[in-house]
């Protein structure tokens, strides 16, 4: 229903009214969530050779591994990776989003102008009240011009302000606000991502090249054992299957050497692709074979309860929390009576050079009140569906919580475990190299069968292979871990948006 008023309600008081009514803004105010977190992570254990500590997390957490070729890597990523920009448009999107919010707060001013054939039908209205039969032939002859077609010409002004008086639009601002910072979250949580995953494929190069590495050793050495073994049974020293032993070892070791060359070239084929290149831009630069990275001695992991201020993705459930806790109170509003103050001055004549004379101006003014009375409950319904809304992103940021601690955790137990699986196999290494060493030196003396050499460096293949690839996976468990802590992301809060004809020149992001 809507309601017009008369004159004889004043305006003064009207406008009080109203401004004592917008001060109001209805629905649940927003409260920050208090997680329930522990006090230390479970899995922290002080006795680890390479152990966590509790204290504050390093944001630029790559730079320990101490590579200035990942730094350029990570910085070059940062600047170029597709996925990122797109995440940096969408917190773009999200601004004009809040700036059209924003704009329900002011008045609105429209202009027009229009010109029109119009048949008012006058005629033949006052034929059918007989009032043309008491004319005579001169009114009649001038009422029959004015019923003629003519030409309205009208140009004009109008303006309209909705009061906010129960906060709708003020709730509407708050919910934009709040979806500006989830857009901004979800741009820091795509950061952190790329970093991780620019380290992991650039640990999965390194990997698999010093997997090559250790490989052709083997090879070489093989080679070598197979030239002795011919050496032995040319002299009548040795037969011929070991012979074939040795060359069937060695065929088998550069049988393995594709595999992990194919997957240097898929890591460098993904860092290029990362920072926003084509597949095989960088093998240039990543082709020349580097030793693993060290690992720190000690990994700052921070405490729980400041996992939420460093984890965007339960930044960015806090803001989504925000934003549905604010819809709530848009659905609300609906609930309660609108005031509008409405306005309109223009001219309009049938004879375009009377348009600036005063005498042809109209206007209009004055407020409305809509009251909704029945809508068949959907507005109740509204507010119904913005609680569970509400309720459901609760629970998710609840859950997200409880999974961002679960991935530390688990982080933190696969770290602990492949640090001690390379440590063990460091040492098996190291043993299999000296009964290689002693089996070889015995069989030169012919005081053992080669079929003793043959498994001391079977053994010793296996055993470096595998302390590779566990040195590697050592890494990449710390880069998840890093990734689990969520750091990454504070440094790089200015973002320069690319410059695509939706936005004209490159501007910035904060």
């Amino acid at each position: 229903m809507k309601v017009i008023f008369s004159r004889g309600i004043k305006p003064l008081s009207l406008l009080t009214l109203a401004i004592w009514l917008a001060g109001c803004a209805v629905g649940p105010d927003y409260q920050a969530p208090k997680p329930h977190v522990p006090g230390s992570f479970n899995a922290l254990d002080s006795q680890e050779a390479s152990r966590p500590r509790s204290s504050a997390i390093n944001s630029l957490w790559w730079r320990s591994f101490n590579d200035p070729q990942l730094d350029s890597l990570i910085a070059r990523a940062i600047e170029g990776n597709l996925t990122l920009q797109q995440a940096v448009l969408r917190i773009a999107g999200a601004r004009e989003q809040l700036a059209q919010a924003q704009g329900g707060l002011f008045p609105r001013l429209n202009g027009s102008a229009q010109v029109t054939r119009q048949q008012l039908g006058l005629e033949g209205l006052l034929k059918a009240n007989g009032a043309t039969d008491q004319l005579d032939s001169d009114v009649a002859s001038q009422l029959n011009s004015l019923t003629q077609p003519v030409n309205l010409y009208q140009g004009s002004f109008d303006a309209s302000w909705e009061l906010d008086l129960w906060g709708k639009v003020r709730r509407q601002v708050e919910t934009a606000n709040a979806q500006t910072q989830a857009a901004i979250e979800q741009r820091n949580d795509a950061l952190v991502s790329l970093e991780a995953e620019v380290a992991r494929a650039w640990l999965q190069l390194r990997g698999a090249q010093a997997t090559v590495q250790t490989l052709q050793q083997q090879i070489e050495v093989a080679q070598q054992t197979w030239q002795l073994t011919q050496s032995q049974q040319r002299n009548g020293l040795a037969p011929l299957t070991d012979v074939e032993n040795a060359r069937a070892q060695l065929s088998s070791l550069q049988a393995q050497l594709p595999q992990y060359q194919s997957q240097a070239r898929q890591a460098m084929n993904s860092l290029a692709v990362l920072l926003g290149k084509t597949p095989g831009a960088l093998d240039a630069e990543l082709s020349t074979p580097k030793a693993m990275p060290t690992l720190p001695q000690i990994v700052s992991v921070g405490i729980p309860s400041t996992l939420a201020r460093r984890r965007p993705d339960i930044r960015q459930a806090e803001a989504n929390l925000h934003a549905q806790t604010a819809s709530i109170g848009v659905s609300v509003a609906q609930l309660f009576p609108s005031l509008s103050l409405t306005g309109q001055i223009g001219v309009r004549n049938t004879d375009v050079s009377y348009l600036d004379n005063w005498s042809s101006h109209f206007y209009s003014y004055g407020p409305s009140l809509s009251i909704p009375i029945f809508q068949g409950g959907q507005l109740v319904s509204s507010v119904k569906l913005a609680r569970a809304q509400q309720a459901s992103a609760a629970l998710d940021y609840r859950q997200t919580v409880l999974t961002a601690l679960q991935d530390v955790e688990n982080a933190l137990v696969s770290y602990r475990a492949d640090q001690q699986r390379v440590t063990a196999l460091d040492e098996t290494t190291g043993a299999l190299q000296r009964a290689f060493d002693l089996a070889s030196d015995s069989y030169r003396q012919g005081l053992t069968t080669f079929l003793d050499v043959l498994d001391a460096q079977r053994q010793l293949a296996q055993a470096q292979e595998q302390a590779t690839q566990a040195r590697m996976q050592s890494g990449l468990d710390l880069v998840a871990l890093y990734k689990a802590l969520g750091g990454g992301w504070e440094g790089y809060q200015n973002v320069t948006l690319p410059d695509y004809p939706v936005f004209g020149p490159a501007t910035q992001v904060n």
